[in-house]
């Protein structure tokens, strides 16, 4: 299995990263067949943890290879990295605005929970964007020898364990206000399907475009970073347990590190 996956074709390769990260949503949402609730110390965790996995891997597997590439390039390494990283932060600013403002300011006081629920799915998926788009920018440019595979494929899995915790977070919510445990499933594991389809189509842009591809590494991690500094960490800190919570998002740092750095 390991071999094949070695040897098959980038596309093959991503694919089957964002079809794990996948997984791993409806992984998540299918606790709705078990419990009512989660301990919420043990998501928080999680949600530390991938926060630490994905800001090491935005660096050691995205903007530190896109400073590299854009050098080897004769860019102006510093502006370019810059601008995608600014633009990747930026872009996803503009979709939280737009979710708060168009979406939450226009309901009514009456509003039922299951809308707040089908507005926390929109978010998540909203989310689940970039994150594909940056494993598939990982994955496309190993062929430029700009990072490896083993990082590539790391970046993969601290995208997967965040996903655990937002696939019971849409799931669970859903079944709060009495949608069956089918029905809540079916949307938490749906959240997630974005990110095959957004990690083939940031594998292509790097594969056919190569000139971009330090713009589109740091527009990745700047959509990464966003997303670990506004949402992950802050959500882990709401538990009583700040400190530990703290020390999870610094473990998570550590392994993307060694990992990235000892198979680099």
């Amino acid at each position: 299995m390991v071999n094949f996956y070695i040897n098959a074709s980038v596309y093959m390769q991503v694919l089957l990263a964002t079809l794990m990260t996948w997984g791993i949503t409806a992984l998540g949402a299918s606790v709705v067949f078990f419990f009512k609730k989660v301990n919420g110390t043990v998501l928080d965790a999680m949600l530390g943890l991938s926060a630490g996995v994905m800001i090491s891997a935005s660096f050691f597997s995205l903007l530190k290879p896109a400073i590299e590439e854009a050098n080897d390039m004769g860019m102006q390494a510093w502006f370019v990295v810059s601008i995608g990283f600014l633009i990747g932060c930026i872009i996803l600013i503009l979709g939280d605005k737009f979710f708060e403002k168009v979406l939450v300011k226009k309901r009514k006081k009456d509003i039922k929970g299951i809308k707040r629920s089908l507005m926390l799915i929109f978010s998540i998926t909203l989310h689940n964007i970039p994150e594909g788009l940056a494993i598939g920018v990982a994955f496309g440019s190993i062929a430029n020898s700009s990072t490896t595979l083993m990082s590539a494929f790391m970046l993969a899995v601290g995208v997967g364990i965040q996903n655990f915790p937002e696939g019971t977070a849409v799931s669970l919510p859903l079944r709060r206000e009495n949608v069956s445990r089918l029905k809540s499933f079916i949307w938490g594991m749906l959240s997630g399907i974005v990110e095959p389809i957004a990690g083939i189509l940031g594998c292509m842009l790097v594969m056919y475009v190569k000139n971009i591809l330090p713009f589109f590494l740091a527009f990745a991690s700047g959509a990464m970073i966003y997303v670990a500094v506004s949402e992950l960490i802050p959500e882990s800190q709401n538990n009583k347990y700040k400190t530990l919570m703290s020390f999870f998002t610094i473990v998570g740092f550590i392994i993307m590190m060694m990992l990235d750095v000892a198979f680099s």
